[in-house]
C-alpha cells in the first residue's frame, strides 16, 4: 500500500511552497523521517522528512515547481513492491501545480511543462462556475456586478463577476477558458456557497495561457539592465528559491532591497524587481515614469459617475450588502466590549523631517511612494511587542495572547470601509511595511484582496486624520481588544524645555493619537504604558528606514 507524500503546511498563513530539490530518486529506499526533498517558503527554507518507510515511488513534482498545500508529491510504496514508473510525472505536476508556479520563472526550465496545458484548453462540456467559499465561516455571497455578459469570450483566470460577504467585496475569476453560455444567478441575489451562477461552455480560447506564462523567462537579458550599477557587498539573505530565480534571470542580489527580517529578500521583493527591470535600459526610465502618470488619467471619468448615484432629498434607499455588515458588527462590537478612549498628543517633526529629506530617494532607490503609515506602523508593533496584553484577545473566560502580530490597516472605500490585515508584521522590517501597505490597499480598492487578507487581524489602525479631524473615537474590531485612531498632522506652538530646565515657544509638527481598547482585558495603566512607548518611538526615531 502506498503512502502519499503532499507538500506540508509551513505556516498559518503559507498556502504553498516551491519544491526546490530532491534529496532521493525514484527506486530508493528510505527510512521513516528520512529527509526527502527540500523546500522554500515566503518564510522558511526547510527538508521534508518521509512519513513512512518503503521505497520512493513517482515523483509528481518536479524541481522548481511551486505547488499549494496538500498537494501530493510523491508516494511511498512498500518495501518488496514494484515503484511506480517516474514516467507519467510530468502529466501529474502540470495538474498539481497552481498558477503561482508561471510567476517563479522555475518551471519555464521544464519543456513539458506547456504541453500538458493544451488539454485543459480543448473544447468540451460546459463548465459550472460555484458560488466560492469566500472563508471559513462564510455561507453565502450577493453576486453585485458581472463583469461579462452572455456570449463573451474569457480567459482562464479573467474575471467575470463580482460578490460581498461578510468578509471582502471580491472579483471572481473564471475556472476555465471558454465563452459565457448561461447566467443563473442576476445581480443583487444572494445565494449560498456552491450554488451555480453561471456555465462556461467550452473553447479555444486557453491555450494562450500557456505562452503567457512561459514568456517572461526570456526576458532574462532585460533584468541584468537594472543591476548592473549594482553595490558590491556581502550577499544578502535569501532563499534558495530567491537565488534560484535571481540566477535563472541574471540579477544580482546585492541591488535588491529586502522587505523580510534583517532585510531578507523574499519572493515578492525578486519577482517585483524583475517586474520593474523593463523600466531600466539607459533613456528609458522617463518614459516609464510618464506611462503611469498617463494610466491614472483615464480612471479619473471613471469615477466621475459615482455620484450620479447620489440619492435625492427624502429618499429612502436601502443599505448595501457592505453597509449592511458594518451597522452590524459596529452594534455588535459596542454590545460586546466596555470601550475606554486615550489621547496621546505625539511630537512628529523628527519623523516629518525625516521624511521630506528621504521621500524623493526613498521612492527611486525601492518603487514606493514614503508616507507616514509606516512610521506609525512600526511604533505600533514595537509598543506591541512590549505589551502583549494589547494584542491580545477575549476568548470566552480566557485572555489569548496571540503569537503573531496582525494588523488591519483601515481602508476607506466609496462604497464602504473594508480593514485588509498584514500578517506577522514582526518578521517585517521598515521597508517591508511600506511594501504591504501599499500593496493591501491598492488592492482593496481594485477588489483583489484573498478571503483570509481580511481575517485574522490582532490589533487595528484607522487613520481618519487624512479628512482634517484631530482626533477620533474609534470602534474596536472584535475580537480583538484594541484599535489605534490617527488624528491630522498639523504644526502646533509647543512649549520646550532644554536640559537646563529653560522654557521656550517653538513651531513644531503634532498629530494625537487615540488607543481605543476593551476595558475587560486592558487596564488604563497598560494602555498608557503602551501609548507612551508608542510615542517616544515616534519621537525619538533612530531605526533604519531601508
Amino acid at each position: 500500500m502506498a503512502t502519499d507524500v503532499v507538500m506540508p503546511q509551513m505556516g498559518e498563513s503559507i498556502t504553498e511552497g516551491t519544491l526546490t530539490k530532491w534529496l532521493k530518486k525514484p527506486g530508493d529506499t528510505v527510512a521513516r523521517d528520512e529527509p526527502l526533498f527540500e523546500i522554500s517558503t515566503d518564510k522558511v527554507d526547510a527538508e521534508i522528512p518521509s512519513p513512512a518507510a518503503g521505497i520512493l515511488g513517482a515523483i509528481k513534482v518536479e524541481e522548481g515547481a511551486t505547488v499549494t498545500v496538500g498537494t501530493v508529491v510523491c508516494a511511498i510504496e512498500e518495501a518488496g513492491s514494484s515503484p511506480a514508473a517516474p514516467a507519467p510525472a510530468a502529466p501529474a505536476k502540470a495538474e498539481s501545480v497552481t498558477p503561482a508556479a508561471t510567476t517563479t520563472a522555475a518551471n519555464d526550465a521544464a519543456a513539458p511543462a506547456p504541453a500538458p496545458e493544451a488539454p485543459a484548453a480543448a473544447a468540451g462540456p460546459g463548465t459550472e462556475v460555484p458560488m466560492p467559499q469566500m472563508g471559513e465561516s462564510i455561507t453565502e455571497g450577493t453576486l453585485t456586478k458581472w463583469l461579462k455578459k452572455v456570449g463573451d469570450k474569457v480567459e482562464r483566470d479573467e474575471p467575470i463577476f463580482e460578490i460581498s460577504t461578510d468578509k471582502v467585496d471580491a472579483e471572481i475569476p473564471s475556472p476555465a477558458a471558454g465563452t459565457l453560455t448561461e447566467i443563473k444567478v442576476q445581480e443583487g441575489q444572494t445565494v449560498t456557497v456552491g450554488s451555480i451562477v453561471a456555465v462556461i461552455g467550452g473553447g479555444a480560447a486557453a491555450p494562450v495561457a500557456a505562452p503567457k506564462a512561459a514568456a517572461p523567462a526570456p526576458a532574462a537579458a532585460p533584468a541584468a539592465a537594472p543591476v548592473a550599477s549594482a553595490s558590491a557587498g556581502e550577499t544578502p539573505r535569501s532563499s534558495p528559491l530567491v537565488r534560484k530565480i535571481a540566477s535563472e534571470n541574471n540579477v544580482d542580489l546585492s541591488g535588491v532591497a529586502g522587505s523580510g527580517a534583517s532585510g531578507r529578500i523574499t519572493k515578492q521583493d525578486i519577482l517585483g524587481h524583475l517586474e520593474g527591470a523593463p523600466s531600466a535600459p539607459s533613456a528609458a526610465p522617463a518614459p516609464v515614469v510618464a506611462a503611469p502618470a498617463t494610466t491614472p488619467t483615464p480612471a479619473a471619468p471613471k469615477a466621475a459617475p459615482a455620484p450620479a448615484y447620489s440619492p435625492a432629498p427624502g429618499e429612502l434607499v436601502p443599505l448595501s450588502k457592505m453597509r449592511s455588515i458594518i451597522a452590524k458588527r459596529m452594534v455588535e462590537s459596542k454590545a460586546t466590549s466596555p470601550h475606554v478612549h486615550t489621547v496621546f498628543k505625539v511630537d512628529m517633526t523628527r519623523i516629518v523631517k525625516l521624511r521630506e529629506k528621504e521621500k524623493n530617494k526613498y521612492e527611486q532607490r525601492n518603487g514606493v511612494k514614503l508616507t507616514y503609515m509606516p512610521f506609525i506602523t512600526r511604533a505600533a508593533i514595537n509598543a506591541l511587542r512590549k505589551h502583549p496584553i494589547v494584542n491580545a484577545a477575549m476568548q470566552g473566560d480566557a485572555i489569548l495572547y496571540n503569537k503573531n502580530i496582525n494588523i488591519g490597516i483601515a481602508v476607506a472605500l466609496d462604497w464602504g470601509l473594508i480593514v485588509p490585515v498584514i500578517k506577522q508584521t514582526e518578521e517585517k522590517n521598515f521597508l517591508g511595511i511600506t511594501r504591504a501597505i501599499v500593496d493591501v490597499a491598492d488592492r482593496a480598492r481594485n477588489k483583489k484582496l484573498a478571503p483570509d487578507e481580511v481575517s485574522g487581524g490582532t490589533f487595528t489602525l484607522t487613520n481618519s486624520g487624512i479628512f482634517g479631524e484631530q482626533f477620533g473615537t474609534p470602534i474596536i474590531a472584535q475580537p480583538q481588544s484594541a484599535i489605534l485612531g490617527i488624528g491630522g498632522l498639523n504644526k502646533e506652538p509647543m512649549v520646550l524645555t532644554d536640559k537646563d530646565g529653560n522654557d521656550s515657544i517653538a513651531i513644531r509638527w503634532i498629530q494625537r493619537f487615540t488607543l481605543g481598547f476593551d476595558h475587560r482585558t486592558i487596564d488604563g495603566a497598560d494602555a498608557g504604558k503602551f501609548m507612551t512607548d508608542f510615542k517616544q518611538y515616534l519621537e525619538n526615531w533612530t531605526e533604519d528606514i531601508g
